[in-house]
């Protein structure tokens, strides 16, 4: 079968090479892609925020299977314009990808269900959010009801910061998306992910995962997009699975599915758990970057068969084939990342670095100019390891990181420290 995978960074390089191992993909085109891609499959210069034009490169090329990668083409309805046309598409409808598109729905679907998630209230003025900050105090946490990529959240321990995080929001610091503010109860405890594949009425789980998202070693300094992760998460023990399963997960779908909005895609539920016991922080309606990276090297071709049955709705009949093994990437990021950072800087020696089941470097911000490999992104590279165990998938991964010649560039040294 023909294959679009539409996006260009680190998630859609680790889908990428997933897919091209399973033998039914014939031809493979990921749009616009990046630089690393282009040796498993064929770049296309494509809007994939426009349905029309992804239509019509599907009917060009004979496209039997588009996997969105990214959030905002699920935002703009591709999926939608994509299954009227009669193309299958791996990725929820508009109405579903509100899960990730708005806070405030998503804690109005875990009420209705009784998902166990943070109190929470909903402002769109600055006066009423500030006296609300006032009235519950600090710790807090501040989020823009919208998409800010990632960028939107404010954990504020002080409530100077909270007030200053709704400053922002109102100040126009995440546009359109900051125009209403869900703030919330801060929840302690160890933050975990897990994967689940939904297909309108079934739900399989497809992994756990940890992401670093602190910029510093020892998870400190700013939030970024992430700096590492791991898979398996061992926080996430069966037990908990099965609670959130029972208990938010499934919920959640058959929620969504009486609202007339069946969610079909990934599910990617962040979890807080404390004391043994998980609440949701947040969905997300697409893989996480930098998680995909360590649960494809995992997954491996099956991930397509996966995709493929949760796109026709076959998802009861499979299950997944999981290794006893253990995966860890390490992102490498440009000097100044998450603030200001240099563009432009060129990466050497990847080309004489290992390509197979337990060695990946996945690209994400780069571009190939005069036959040079250049950085043209915050979050640039991600070295990721495999290995019977996290430790030898930890020297794996960082072997590779310590391999790479970009003096412009930085990592973290201690991804995996709490599993470790």
């Amino acid at each position: 079968m023909n294959i679009l995978i539409l996006g260009s960074g680190g998630r859609e390089h680790a889908l990428a090479w997933a897919i091209r191992q399973n033998p039914k993909c014939d031809r493979l085109f990921v749009a616009p892609g990046n630089p690393g891609m282009a040796s498993l499959a064929r770049l296309a210069d494509l809007d994939i925020l426009s349905g029309p034009a992804v239509i019509g490169f599907c009917e060009e090329n004979a496209i039997d299977l588009v996997v969105i990668g990214p959030e905002a083409p699920l935002a703009a309805g591709v999926a939608d314009d994509l299954r009227a046309a009669g193309i299958l598409a791996f990725g929820p409808s508009k109405a579903a990808a509100m899960l990730e598109a708005s806070k405030s729905f998503t804690k109005e679907v875990c009420d209705a269900c009784a998902a166990p998630t943070a109190a929470w209230a909903r402002f769109d003025a600055a006066e009423p959010a500030r006296a609300y900050i006032r009235e519950k105090g600090a710790p807090i946490v501040i989020k823009a009801d919208g998409l800010a990529a990632g960028k939107g959240v404010t954990v504020a321990m002080l409530e100077a910061e909270a007030i200053a995080a709704i400053d922002d929001a109102f100040g126009g610091a995440f546009g359109a998306a900051g125009a209403e503010v869900v703030i919330e109860e801060f929840m302690a405890g160890e933050e975990a992910s897990f994967f689940i594949l939904c297909d309108g009425k079934d739900c399989l789980p497809i992994g756990t995962a940890q992401d670093h998202k602190r910029v510093g070693d020892g998870d400190t300094g700013p939030n970024t997009g992430g700096m590492g992760a791991y898979s398996p998460a061992p926080v996430l023990t069966q037990e908990i699975q099965d609670a959130v399963m029972a208990e938010i997960v499934r919920p959640t779908v058959a929620e969504m599915a009486r609202h007339g909005t069946p969610f079909q895609g990934v599910l990617y539920a962040g979890l807080m758990i404390e004391n043994g016991r998980a609440r949701l922080v947040e969905y997300n309606v697409r893989f996480g970057d930098p998680e995909c990276q360590v649960l494809m090297m995992r997954l491996g071709a099956q991930a397509l068969d996966l995709i493929l049955a949760c796109a026709e709705g076959r998802l009861a009949e499979m299950q997944v084939n999981w290794a006893d093994d253990h995966a860890l990437t390490v992102v490498l990021a440009a000097k100044g990342y998450p603030g200001s950072y240099e563009k432009g800087t060129e990466i050497r020696g990847l080309d004489t670095l290992p390509e197979d089941s337990a060695h990946m470097v996945f690209h994400a911000g780069t571009s190939e100019q005069d036959g040079k490999l250049i950085a043209t992104g915050g979050r640039v590279l991600a070295a990721t390891g495999r290995g019977a165990n996290l430790a030898e998938a930890h020297a794996e991964a960082y072997a590779l990181a310590d391999a790479i010649d970009w003096p412009g560039g930085f990592y973290r040294r201690d991804i995996g420290w709490r599993a470790l």
